[in-house]
């Protein structure tokens, strides 16, 4: 199997524009990968055995040369140390070690598994990605992101966000005991949840921040997840994806995989008709 390239690249956007980016990744795929799928919010927990089950399945079979999941595999991760003491997440990483086996596997952090250590990854033969990452695949230019730091809109969140990526944040968070921050974790479910009202209505991607991604890493298409509003949206000569979050468990069920080809076509792909 071809080792894919990975590189930081540094800001390049010139003044002091605030929708730029500090630095971002850059991901050469090899030319034996002809087929790329991107995944994302799966929110894999132990009591939706369906969607888990669904993605084990997924990444035994797929035919692509790497998958790509662009954040919130996990509903939570409070720290690789956690793993030991939980069987539902010793069965995710082996679904992980026995798809990196066969094909290239890379993990960028979400907002609920932002935690998700080097060790725990290079475990499980996953290449971390930095958000954001372009993937060049053949001529193609694409932009990958979670895509939580394009909500602006939602400033409670991004100040959260501001506080929990700096690493002296981390550090002080990962030295709590294991259960302290279980139900830290806990607490932020159950605020996320009663926040859940119906008609209310949620952020999206900032259009002038997308524009200036696009623009700064010279990019034609964005894609991210995040917002669980999976679509496509035009941005001016370019153009945005939103990729699907999954929800077998309950209703509405969707699931769905979006499969680059190196010649620049692309399809999405519903998993509850075909794998």
């Amino acid at each position: 199997m071809s080792a894919a390239h990975s590189a930081q690249v540094p800001k390049q956007a010139p003044g002091n524009d605030v929708h730029a980016i500090d630095n971002w990744g850059l991901l050469q795929a090899p030319a034996a990968w002809h087929t790329v799928d991107l995944i994302s919010d799966l929110h894999l927990q132990a009591s939706e055995t369906a969607t888990f089950e669904a993605w084990q399945h997924f990444m035994a079979t797929t035919p692509a040369q790497s998958v790509l999941i662009l954040g919130d595999l996990f509903e939570v991760w409070v720290g690789d140390d956690a793993v030991p003491l939980d069987p539902f997440l010793q069965r995710c990483a082996e679904v992980l070690r026995q798809a990196s086996c066969r094909l290239h596997v890379g993990f960028m952090p979400g907002n609920r598994d932002f935690l998700v250590g080097p060790d725990f990854l290079s475990a499980c033969g996953v290449q971390a990605l930095t958000d954001p990452t372009v993937l060049c695949l053949g001529s193609q230019r694409l932009l990958l992101t979670h895509g939580d730091a394009l909500c602006l809109e939602d400033k409670a969140y991004q100040a959260f966000r501001l506080q929990a990526r700096n690493p002296h944040w981390q550090q002080a968070f990962l030295a709590k005991p294991l259960e302290e921050r279980m139900e830290f974790a806990r607490s932020l479910r159950q605020l996320s949840e009663s926040q859940k009202r119906p008609g209310m209505h949620f952020a999206d991607a900032d259009l002038p921040m997308s524009l200036t991604w696009l623009a700064q890493t010279q990019a034609d298409r964005l894609i991210h997840g995040h917002t669980h509003r999976p679509a496509e949206h035009p941005l001016g000569s370019a153009q945005r994806h939103v990729l699907s979050d999954w929800s077998l468990d309950h209703p509405p069920q969707r699931a769905e995989v979006m499969r680059l080809q190196r010649d620049g076509a692309w399809a999405r792909h519903s998993l509850l008709t075909a794998h």
